[in-house]
């Protein structure tokens, strides 16, 4: 196979600088600085794309081509290392290391080759001349157009392999999967994690009624799902009467594995964006959401007044809250490493660290020590994350037990909530993984990665 060379582009063949401001070129230099800002700065995506405090780059954009960055990037994190398996194969030696922006570019419009409805000459003529307008890369632009143009011959046969052949991990993100779940389990978690996640609906009544009304179905724990959304969410039925929330499966369950709450002072800590909040509060709860967040929890108190429901709203680190008197029961789904929804947030592996676990276990245990405090005796505690990762899960619960004798572990029943058993461990924990789900229909598959201890505050 003949590989594709560098050429200068120098005289003639240097483009006028208006070819430089192609339609659409743009979107594509903000996906590659955002891709660069994920991957070589560990920054999160949600982030760098938020409307109204992300990357100023992305947030000049108008809403389509804003759009347009998101499905670029989450094609391009999602399929990252198949995406460097195929580029690389088309290349005679390694890109040299300080290439990284040459990097990102390849990988941005790969995407858009492999995986997006883009028209491939699009998506070639606009890396080439992106390539060509920075001066970091105009050097590399013959290159550019050689290998993109070899990559879309091959790829109705190359691709298919490649994903065969490939994981969409970093190797300590894989590594520690098998240490925690084997090698089959981890093979399954990862090939989810190229799938986009379904979108599930937490429902006020009548979860049938809402799964019609919507085109879904209703799984065993009560969450309405749908396949995909075709239009926004606040376009749905039911959005302005807030009949509902989005929340995953997984997401619903810890809320309630508190049990009976109608009257009770219920604590939900780390509350904001408040889909566990709305969850209390509709279970009869005098609820006080805390966060250390004010725009989270600006926007729990906007989720909350479209669902008619009302909370006491607290802005404080956890750590350093003391209310006047303690709580009947408390909720603490703890900041942790995400890499349980990896499938809604495919920056995860890439944008964080073996470290970045290690402290936040560390942050975990410290919230739940102090969280202890906050409930009277006999009270209920459940503890929670989204982390597929057992430091902050089942490792930090046993530690934190054998350490203390303020709380003892309340198993949770296998039949307690339908559709649960599978997800239960011997030890009585809640462990759920993307490769779980609930019947053999394919839109009943897969779930966020949640962990969930309930412990009982000693007289």
């Amino acid at each position: 196979m003949s590989r594709p060379t560098v050429r200068r582009a120098t005289g003639k063949n240097r483009p006028s600088p208006e070819t430089f401001d192609k339609p659409g070129l743009e979107t594509r230099r903000v996906a590659t600085k955002l891709l660069a800002a994920v991957v070589d700065a560990h920054a999160s995506l949600d982030g760098l794309t938020d409307p109204a405090h992300g990357q100023p780059n992305f947030r000049a954009l108008d809403a389509r081509d804003r759009s347009l960055v998101r499905a670029i990037l989450m094609s391009a994190l999602r399929h990252r290392s198949t995406i460097e398996a195929l580029l690389s194969r088309r290349l005679e030696r390694p890109l040299p290391a300080n290439a990284r922006a040459l990097s990102h570019a390849l990988h941005v419009a790969a995407a858009q080759i492999l995986f997006l409805d883009v028209p491939d000459s699009a998506a070639v003529d606009l890396a080439v001349t992106q390539a060509k307008s920075d001066p970091r890369l105009a050097r590399f632009s013959g290159l550019v157009n050689g290998v993109l143009r070899n990559l879309i011959r091959v790829k109705a046969r190359a691709l298919p392999a490649a994903l065969a052949q490939t994981r969409e991990a970093p190797d300590w993100f894989a590594e520690r999967l098998e240490a925690a779940y084997g090698a089959e389990k981890t093979a399954a978690i990862l090939a989810m994690h190229r799938l986009e996640p379904p979108v599930d609906f937490t429902v006020r009544q009548d979860p049938q009624r809402w799964a019609e009304a919507l085109g879904g179905i209703v799984l065993p724990t009560g969450t309405v799902r749908i396949a995909k959304l075709e239009a926004g969410v606040d376009t749905l039925p039911g959005f302005e009467e807030g009949a509902w929330w989005v929340q995953d499966a997984a997401a619903s369950l810890p809320a309630k594995l508190l049990g009976d709450i109608a009257g009770a002072r219920v604590a939900d800590l780390c509350a904001a964006p408040g889909g566990k909040t709305a969850q209390l509060i509709h279970a009869g709860a005098d609820v006080t959401a805390v966060d250390l967040s004010k725009s989270r929890l600006k926007r729990l108190a906007e989720n909350l007044k479209r669902l008619r429901l009302e909370s006491q709203i607290v802005e404080s680190d956890i750590r350093k809250y003391k209310p006047e008197t303690p709580f009947d029961a408390v909720l603490i789904d703890a900041p942790c490493s995400s890499t349980g929804t990896v499938r809604r947030h495919p920056d995860v592996p890439w944008s964080k660290t073996p470290e970045d676990i290690e402290k936040l276990a560390a942050l975990q245990r410290a919230l739940l020590d102090h969280a202890v405090t906050l409930v009277r005796p006999g009270g209920r505690i459940v503890f929670s994350n989204c982390s597929l990762d057992p430091i902050e899960g089942e490792a930090m619960l046993n530690a934190f037990l054998t350490e203390t004798s303020k709380v003892s572990l309340e198993p949770i029943n296998p039949d307690e909530l339908p559709g649960i058993s599978t997800f239960v461990t011997p030890q009585g924990f809640l462990r759920t993984t993307p490769a779980d789900g609930f019947g053999e229909t394919p839109l009943a598959q897969g779930l966020d990665g949640f962990f969930a201890a309930r412990l009982i505050r000693e007289p």
